[in-house]
């Protein structure tokens, strides 16, 4: 396990879930705003939208919500907001990948910047570090939507990549351009997934030692913390007994 997912871990342990929740629903409901403007506000016809919606419904966010987010993109309201990447190093020179979704870029560049240098990493210029990811498309499914051979099985035969599946459930990998057909596929014989996303998949990954590794987590929960931030994706692995540590 490594990156985002160790973060999320620890923030789990620590009890911190509930108020990471709140702030999640706000940018989920961003993300669907934004995708129902971009297209049609209708998940059948536009891909990245449906896309929105599996990742609030995985998230258990209220179904009103949803479609307030929806309908606030088919009445025209809501800000304009930009996409825009970061990325940079953080503590140890673990790679660090940052979306947002902002209606100020000065903003949100300055307060990017911020929580890498106190965190003793350095934002970088474009494409630093996206060379050391694959952009791919990553489908979720619980335990219980089958057995390894099952779900290896559907996907083979949705046209994925790979799968990785243990005790929390399935990783199905899939060509990023190919994520909303190979999701579909999928939602035919397995039922709807958990969620179903782009990600920035590391090709490496760095080791971090004790106090880099608490450097990092104070890095990934500024990040996390703010509204502007949509997703982060970053290289970085810390040991079993460093987490457990860290999590105390």
């Amino acid at each position: 396990m490594a990156g985002h997912s160790q973060f999320k871990n620890i923030m789990h342990r620590k009890g911190k879930q509930d108020a990471v929740r709140s702030k999640l629903f706000s940018k989920l409901a961003r993300e669907i705003t934004v995708a129902a403007k971009m297209g049609m506000p209708d998940i059948n016809m536009n891909p990245r939208l449906r896309m929105a919606v599996l990742a609030a419904r995985a998230e258990n966010m209220p179904k009103d919500n949803i479609q307030r987010a929806i309908n606030k993109a088919a009445g025209g309201e809501g800000e304009n907001y930009d996409e825009v990447r970061y990325e940079g190093y953080g503590p140890g020179g673990a790679a660090v990948i940052v979306e947002a979704l902002t209606d100020n870029r000065n903003r949100t560049a300055s307060a990017v910047r911020s929580y890498f240098t106190k965190a003793g990493g350095a934002l970088g210029e474009s494409n630093s570090v996206s060379f050391m990811f694959n952009r791919v498309g990553e489908i979720a499914y619980p335990p219980e939507a089958g057995d390894a051979d099952t779900v290896m099985e559907a996907a083979i035969e949705a046209g994925a990549d790979d799968v990785i599946s243990d005790e929390n459930g399935h990783t199905i990998l899939c060509a990023f351009d190919s994520l909303n057909e190979v999701s579909k596929a999928l939602e035919a014989s397995l039922g709807a997934p958990a969620s179903a996303k782009p990600v920035w998949r590391p090709t490496t990954t760095a080791p971090l030692d004790e106090d880099k590794a608490a450097s990092m987590m104070r890095l990934m929960e500024a990040l996390d913390n703010d509204d502007d931030v949509q997703n982060v994706f970053a290289n970085f692995e810390i040991a079993d007994e460093i987490m457990a540590k860290l999590s105390a």
